[in-house]
């Protein structure tokens, strides 16, 4: 039977209720403590694990703190620095790009717009939506792969375009909630909800996910496949 509108909105917002539950301190796992921080730090998760991020910054930032020691870094010790984040000559690139674009067009400050964030060389919407809603606290709804894939495994878009997946998650839920929603389903697909073997019979949303079944449905083979308390 065809799910109506108002019949997903309450699904969804039960699943949202009891991801709350299971992830009470839900959060971005990437360590900042101001915008650009945080905008360097995203730029360096593509393709790397926040895990892998966050051991670079603390020299990348003690090196270079501000925009201005970022657009000026020596070329080969900032790739040095962030090699081993994967595609460093690129991240480098878009690094000390965005950093002389903030010089030049920002007075220095990294800007709380969205179509300001997207015109820095390396930024795209994911990246400015990341930083506006965990630096500016700006509500907002970041689709990553893991959020990508969830939203589609809870019927909740036939979409694989972030954009439209974005847009689709906005219409189902209050702007209020979109910012931790995105923070636990986050959690959600880095820890239960996999890729290639979610842990189904151990998910805490099983009986509202129209997908349960596509991983082990047995309790004790499931549980084997949980990373909780691992850094993911």
């Amino acid at each position: 039977m065809t799910e109506t509108r108002s019949v997903l909105i309450r699904r969804a917002k039960k699943i949202n209720e009891k991801l709350a539950e299971v992830f009470p301190d839900a959060k971005c796992e990437l360590n900042f403590k101001n915008p650009l921080e945080l905008l360097v730090a995203t730029v360096l998760s593509a393709q790397c694990t926040d895990k892998r991020v966050n051991q670079v910054t603390p020299e990348l930032f003690k090196k270079y703190p501000t925009v201005e020691k970022l657009a000026s870094a020596p070329r080969a010790d900032l790739e040095d620095v962030i090699k081993s984040t994967g595609f460093y000559r690129n991240k480098a690139t878009s690094i000390q790009g965005l950093a002389s674009a903030i010089l030049e067009n920002h007075q220095g400050k990294v800007p709380g717009e969205l179509a300001e964030l997207v015109k820095l060389p390396g930024v795209g919407r994911k990246t400015a939506n990341v930083v506006l809603s965990n630096a500016f606290s700006v509500p907002g709804i970041t689709v990553d792969t893991h959020v990508g894939r969830i939203a589609r495994r809870l019927g909740w878009t036939a979409h694989t375009d972030p954009v439209k997946v974005e847009y689709d998650l906005m219409e189902i839920f209050d702007p209020s909630d979109w910012t931790l929603l995105n923070h636990r389903l986050i959690f959600f697909g880095r820890r239960i909800c996999h890729s290639r073997k979610p842990a189904c019979g151990a998910c805490p949303v099983a009986k509202l996910c129209p997908a349960f079944g596509i991983g082990p449905i047995d309790k004790v083979e499931a549980t084997k496949l949980l990373k909780f308390g691992e850094e993911v």
